[in-house]
């Protein structure tokens, strides 16, 4: 006669796994959810609902969302869910900015350098250094920033241009910096590239040339300056590593016996002053 305790045996182990199954997919949906990948997935969908609620509310009332209108003067304006619209996708664009148009890829490269030359791998920390990137970035552009204030926010938010004016007001100045910084065989490569024969002057290049020009320039600005950094450093390292084969202690790291000595190299000669004071004279402060 069979028993009928394990007649069910199978059946409660197969129970038992669809329960590990629902509760592994469980905690992975909820992992992803909680995860960045998942915050900015959340994010999209609520920028696609409230958009399209906005599109429908504006076609409730009669209005059109997306329309260029032709002001009495001949100008064309976008219309203010347009500019909203532009705005918020702006947003996501805004990061890439700020990394990519301004003194943040020279003076991170460098700080990771040095960073590598003196031998800390973790100290100062990530935050620590992307925060002092940041702040000194802000410092760097901002005459920049008020330049393109001047001329395309404060006209624009008094009615004075409209946002395409405003626009095309606040390139110039980002325009003018980031030529200022970049050197005439990087714009030449890359006009070449995009089929531009000749101009008159650099400012006549389109943007999508004059900007991975100047992230080029930028890096190899940072590497020389990253390298001027890292020669002391190694030198120290080459002077502990000789002592100690010399005295045949072999087995002890180079690395940790020269670290002590660049600290201290570093802070008799005011370091962050001198690294900080090197980035800001690189990009013309202080030389007037």
């Amino acid at each position: 006669m069979t028993d009928p305790v394990s007649v069910n045996t199978p059946k409660i182990k197969i129970l038992a796994t669809d329960q590990k199954v629902k509760n592994s997919v469980v905690e992975h949906f909820i992992l992803n959810l909680f995860s960045l990948k998942g915050f900015i997935c959340l994010f999209l969908l609520l920028v696609v609902f409230f958009a399209s609620q906005s599109v429908f509310a504006a076609e409730d009332l009669g209005l059109s969302a997306l329309k260029l209108t032709t002001n009495p003067d001949g100008s064309q304006e976008y219309t203010v869910t347009l500019q909203i619209l532009i705005f918020m996708t702006a947003l996501g664009f805004i990061p890439a900015g700020i990394i990519m148009m301004t003194s943040f890829t020279r003076i991170i490269v460098i700080m990771a350098i040095l960073r590598q030359a003196i031998g800390l791998q973790q100290t100062p920390s990530n935050q620590v250094v992307i925060g002092l990137t940041l702040f000194m970035t802000m410092f760097i552009m901002t005459p920049v920033y008020n330049e393109i204030n001047q001329r395309a926010i404060e006209p624009y938010l008094a009615d004075q241009m409209t946002s395409i004016e405003a626009i095309d007001s606040a390139k110039v100045p980002l325009r003018a910096f980031m030529l200022e910084q970049t050197r005439i065989k990087d714009l030449e490569t890359l006009a070449n590239m995009a089929g531009i024969e000749a101009v008159d002057q650099p400012t006549d290049l389109p943007m999508t040339v004059i900007i991975p020009a100047f992230i080029i320039s930028e890096l190899k600005t940072a590497f020389q300056i990253g390298f001027m950094l890292f020669i002391p450093f190694l030198i120290i390292d080459l002077v502990v590593a000789s002592i100690l084969m010399a005295m045949g202690m072999m087995m002890l790291s180079p690395m940790i016996v020269s670290l002590p000595f660049k600290l201290m190299l570093f802070v008799l000669v005011d370091g962050w002053n001198l690294v900080i004071g090197t980035i800001a004279t690189s990009y013309g402060m202080g030389s007037g």
